[in-house]
C-alpha cells in the first residue's frame, strides 16, 4: 500500500484519504462523535439510573446535604460543554480544534461518569437493613472523627458517606476536591471500607485523616518537616519520607484517635510474601509495608511504652528481616527505623501551622486512647459501655478503639466481640438517623 493511503483498494473500495486534506467526511465524522458524547452526557442526567430515588432520599435526609443537586449541576455543565462544541462544529470551526474538543469532552464525560458511579455504588451498597444500619453508624463515626480534629481548629467538617466494597484497602473521595474541568467539588467525604474490616473499621480514621490533612494543609507542612528531620542522615531517604507525607499524616491521625487499634488492621492488609513488603513503587504515596507497620508500632511505643504492638513489630521483624530486602531497600528500612523517634516527634509533638501553631497531640491527644485510658473507661462504664447513648455520642472514638481490640486481646471470644461491635455501630447510627431514614428501605 502506498504511503499516506488508508483504505484504498480496487473494485469500488473507499477513495484514498491523503494527509493534509480536510474533506467533508472528516467534519461529518466529528459531528457524529460530538452528537454521541452529547447524548451520552444527557443520559447521565437521570440519576435514578444510578440509584433508586428512595435510596437517594434516605441518604440525603441523613447527610443533610443535597447530593443529587450537586451531581445534577455537574452533568448540566458537561451537557453544556457538548452543546457548545456542537455549535462550534455547525459554525465551521477548524477540524483540528474540534477534534481536540471531542477528545477533551470524552475525557470529561468519563470523569463525570466515574463520580456518578462512585456515588451510585455508595448509595446502592446500602441494600439490606443490617448493612444499612452499620453504614449509617459508620457515617456518624466518620463525622465524629472529622469533628474531633477539625472542631478545635474552627473548621467545619463536611458530611461523610461510607460505603462497602470488596478488596483489601480503604479509600476516600475527599469533599471539596475538583475532579473535572468545571469548578464542582465533590459533595461529601465518601469513604470506602472493605467488607473484611467492617468488624474492625479503624481504617475509617485513616481516611478521615486524609480529609483533615487536606482542609488544614498539613500534608505539605509535614512533608517539609519529615525531610528536615532526615536530610542529615540521607537525602534520598528524606525525599522518600517527604513523598509519603500524605499517607503518614493519615496513619498518624488514625493513631491519635484510636491508639494501637489501627495497627492491627493495617498489618493484616499490607502484609505480603518475601521482599514485597520492602518494595518502593515509583509514584506510590504509601511507604513500603514494612516501614509503615514498624512506624505505626513506633508511634505506640513512643506514647504508651511496652504493649501488644511490640508483638506485632517483633513478628514482622522476624518474618521479614531487613537483610531480606537487599542492600538498597534494606538501607532505607534501617535508616528509617533509626529515625523513628525523631519522626514520631515531628508528627505528634512538634508545633504545626496546620493545628494553629500547636502539635497534633494538643488537638487530638493520643493519651486519651492509650490502653490505660481505655481500660479505665471500660471499668467506669461497666455493662453500660455497649448500651449508653451518652457514651456513644460523647466518647465514640474511645469506645471504637476499645471494642476494636477486644477480639485481638480475647481471640477465644472473637465472634462475640465482633457481634457486640457491630451492634454498637448500628445503635450509633440509629441515634443520629431521622425518622424518615428508618422508614425508607
Amino acid at each position: 500500500m502506498a504511503a499516506g493511503l488508508i483504505g484504498a483498494g480496487a473494485g469500488g473500495g473507499p477513495a484514498p484519504v491523503r494527509p493534509g486534506a480536510a474533506p467533508g467526511a472528516v467534519v461529518r465524522q466529528l459531528r457524529a462523535e460530538i452528537t454521541h458524547w452529547r447524548l451520552a452526557a444527557e443520559a447521565l442526567a437521570d440519576l435514578e439510573e444510578v440509584a433508586a430515588a428512595e435510596a437517594w432520599a434516605s441518604l440525603e435526609t441523613y447527610l443533610h446535604a443535597d447530593v443529587r443537586a450537586r451531581l445534577t449541576a455537574v452533568v448540566a455543565a458537561l451537557v453544556g460543554r457538548a452543546r457548545g462544541l456542537q455549535a462550534a462544529a455547525a459554525a465551521g470551526s477548524d477540524p483540528g480544534a474540534l477534534r481536540a474538543g471531542v477528545l477533551a469532552l470524552r475525557q470529561a464525560y468519563l470523569q463525570v461518569e466515574t463520580v456518578l458511579d462512585f456515588y451510585g455504588d455508595a448509595v446502592n451498597s446500602r441494600t439490606s437493613p443490617s448493612l444499612r444500619g452499620i453504614l449509617r453508624g459508620l457515617d456518624v463515626l466518620a463525622g465524629d472523627s472529622l469533628a474531633a480534629t477539625l472542631g478545635p481548629l474552627g473548621i467545619q467538617g463536611p458530611p461523610a458517606l461510607v460505603y462497602v466494597d470488596k478488596g483489601l484497602g480503604a479509600s476516600i473521595l475527599r469533599a471539596g476536591v475538583r475532579l473535572w474541568d468545571q469548578a464542582h467539588p465533590s459533595p461529601a467525604a465518601a469513604v470506602k471500607l472493605t467488607r473484611h474490616n467492617l468488624s474492625h473499621p479503624t481504617a475509617l480514621l485513616h481516611e478521615t485523616g486524609h480529609q483533615v490533612a487536606h482542609l488544614t494543609g498539613w500534608t505539605g507542612e509535614l512533608a517539609a518537616a519529615l525531610h528536615a528531620a532526615l536530610r542529615k542522615r540521607s537525602g534520598e531517604v528524606a525525599e522518600l519520607w517527604a513523598s509519603w507525607a500524605g499517607e503518614v499524616a493519615a496513619d498518624v491521625h488514625a493513631f491519635a484517635q484510636a491508639g494501637w487499634a489501627p495497627l492491627v488492621a493495617l498489618a493484616n492488609v499490607v502484609d505480603a510474601p518475601g521482599a514485597e513488603v520492602f518494595r518502593i513503587r515509583f509514584g506510590d504515596p504509601h511507604p513500603p509495608a514494612w516501614v509503615r507497620v514498624l512506624f505505626n508500632a513506633a508511634l505506640c511505643s513512643s506514647w504508651y511504652g511496652s504493649g501488644p504492638w511490640d508483638t506485632v513489630a517483633e513478628a514482622w521483624w522476624r518474618r521479614h528481616p531487613p537483610s531480606a530486602a537487599g542492600d538498597e531497600l534494606g538501607r532505607v528500612a534501617t535508616l528509617s527505623v533509626e529515625a523513628f523517634p525523631a519522626l514520631v516527634d515531628v508528627c505528634t509533638r512538634h508545633p504545626a501551622r496546620a493545628f494553629a501553631g500547636a502539635p497534633l497531640a494538643a488537638v487530638c491527644d493520643p493519651a486519651q486512647v492509650s490502653p490505660a485510658a481505655l481500660a479505665a473507661l471500660a471499668a467506669q462504664a461497666g455493662p453500660s459501655l455497649l448500651t449508653s447513648t451518652y457514651l456513644r455520642r460523647r466518647r465514640p472514638l474511645q469506645v471504637l478503639a476499645l471494642l476494636s481490640t477486644r477480639a485481638v486481646d480475647d481471640p477465644d471470644h472473637a465472634a462475640e466481640h465482633r457481634h457486640a461491635l457491630r451492634a454498637w455501630i448500628r445503635d450509633l447510627g440509629a441515634d443520629a438517623a431521622p425518622a424518615s431514614a428508618h422508614r425508607v428501605a
